[in-house]
């Protein structure tokens, strides 16, 4: 175990970069495209045209992106329209990648291996080549391009009526950031950008009030209001200086809900053209008997059977009672609840659902830039849309639904991975400091905890004995490995 290593060469975020291209490949994920793919990007230099008159203009519409502040891959665009009498229209546009990059030509080649884009500490790995990522297929401000419309009637208890899909040529007005919007549906300042386009600040907060509706019917069903930490890096003069956690906000939840609908929608419409589809599903949690457990240790009781409404009602009752802890408790549950994974729904069968979102329909579908999943949805929508062959029959769907699960979770490795080596780095001068921490995970092959300042998880390898997921202790880190992402913790009192 290396106490404390000073990198050999460069600095940090180089030598974060060296670390998040190896563990790509060790993972069985392409960090570099290849020369056909390559080959194919030199021919691609305009955006895809509307193809015929099924192609709607809806350019005139307010149609405004919310995302990261350092976003550059553009997905979805989202409006809204006030119908009277507590009922809207909330429309979600999505880049219509397919229209550039057919199925099985090398740069969709790529996309079908790797399955995601890759967000580590240091370097993106995208899914698609930047060009068309944050370029050609993204949804760029000020640039018209060609995208699915999700079209869906939202009345005043949240309820979606329907859903009409189309492809559509949109425009976006004005790209926004989550930090800004969230501010302002806070209270603050509009964005700027918002602010000087007459009437979209007025269509921000109708988009803000016809989330809140669906997100409040989805909690009275059971939606599970969960919030973890997942700290991003910051770099000074090339070295690594802090962790920075970004909090979820109104515009964050804003874009969720509406997109949680968009997906909803698009599944039905695939079932109700008798197509199969790639469902993402969370079942029943695994561990529900480790649920009711750390319930009972924060002076609650849950029943013994899965109850989603009756365990958001115990999330709701924490974050009012402990706000600061409560990023612990929820990944705890999330922990215990196991991971989501992609599968195949045919028509007439009786869907799985996701147990977390309390929804009984969900693809995904608004992040084609991104996911394969979504370039797939993507795909069978548009054949639909055309009423021309499915793109996938059941077969390649059932293989793709196994490789994207596989490939998500081998992404979620190279980022956690990451993530540890630049914990690592931060941590390397604190051998001997003693930490307050909670079990973050506990099995045959380890027992994890995380600290709370800096936010960073390591493996307890001293002091193990009768520890569970969401107990909390004491515990001394005695090592870290920067090159291997190592974080040793011996417990201690």
């Amino acid at each position: 175990m290396n106490m404390q290593r000073q990198p050999t060469h460069g600095n940090d975020r180089e030598m974060l970069q060296e670390i998040a291209h190896q563990a790509m490949i060790d993972r069985g994920l392409l960090p570099d495209f290849s020369p056909a793919a390559e080959q194919q990007l030199a021919t691609l230099n305009s955006p895809a045209k509307a193809s015929d008159g099924s192609v709607r203009d809806l350019r005139n519409l307010l149609w405004c992106s919310i995302d990261n502040d350092d976003s550059r891959d553009l997905d979805q665009l989202t409006v809204a329209e006030d119908l009277g009498s507590g009922r809207a229209r909330a429309m979600v546009a999505v880049a219509d990648v397919d229209a550039l990059v057919s199925k099985g030509t090398p740069i969709d080649r790529h996309a079908a291996q790797n399955t995601t884009s890759v967000y580590t500490a240091a370097r993106i790995f995208p899914m698609l080549p930047e060009k068309l990522s944050t370029g050609l297929t993204s949804l760029n401000e000020g640039e018209e391009r060609i995208a699915i419309v999700i079209d869906m009637i939202v009345n005043a208890d949240g309820t979606v009526d329907g859903g009409e899909i189309y492809r559509a040529r949109v425009l976006n007005k004005a790209q926004l950031t989550y930090n800004g919007v969230g501010a302002f549906l806070g209270g603050e300042a509009p964005p700027e950008k918002a602010a000087k386009l007459p009437g979209l600040t007025d269509n921000l907060k109708l988009q803000d009030r016809i989330a809140d509706s669906m997100r409040e019917l989805r909690h009275e069903h059971g939606a599970l209001d969960l919030e973890t930490i997942e700290p991003r890096p910051v770099f000074h003069d090339g070295s690594i200086a802090d962790l920075l956690q970004e909090r979820r906000n109104n515009a964050t939840m804003l874009i969720e809900d509406f997109m949680i609908a968009a997906n909803g929608v698009t599944a039905r419409f695939l079932a109700g053209n008798r197509l199969p589809s790639l469902r993402r599903v969370v079942r029943t949690p695994e561990r529900w008997d480790r649920i009711v457990r750390i319930a009972e240790d924060h002076g609650d009781r849950l029943p013994g059977e899965p109850d989603a409404p009756a365990l958001e009602k115990f999330l709701i009752a924490q974050r009012k009672r402990d706000p600061l802890r409560f990023p612990d408790l929820s990944l705890s549950i999330v922990k215990a609840m196991g991971a989501g994974e992609y599968i195949v729904e045919v028509p007439g069968q009786a869907p799985i659902g996701h147990f977390g979102l309390a929804v009984r329909d969900y693809t995904h579908s608004t992040a084609p830039n991104r996911r394969f999943p979504d370039l797939i949805t993507g795909r069978l929508v548009k054949a639909a849309l055309s009423k021309t062959k499915p793109t996938y029959d059941r077969d390649e769907l059932e293989a793709l639904a196994s490789h994207c699960t596989e490939q998500e979770d081998a992404a979620n490795k190279v980022e956690r991975r990451v993530r540890k080596s630049a914990a690592s780095l931060l941590l390397s001068g604190r051998i001997g400091e003693r930490f307050d921490a909670i079990v973050t995970g506990a099995a045959d092959k380890g027992t994890w905890v995380r600290i709370f300042h800096p936010p960073v998880e390591g493996k307890l390898v001293h002091g193990v004995e009768d520890l569970d997921i969401g107990d909390r202790l004491r515990v001394k880190l005695i090592g870290v490995d920067i090159e291997r992402g190592f974080i040793d913790f011996a417990r201690t009192h």
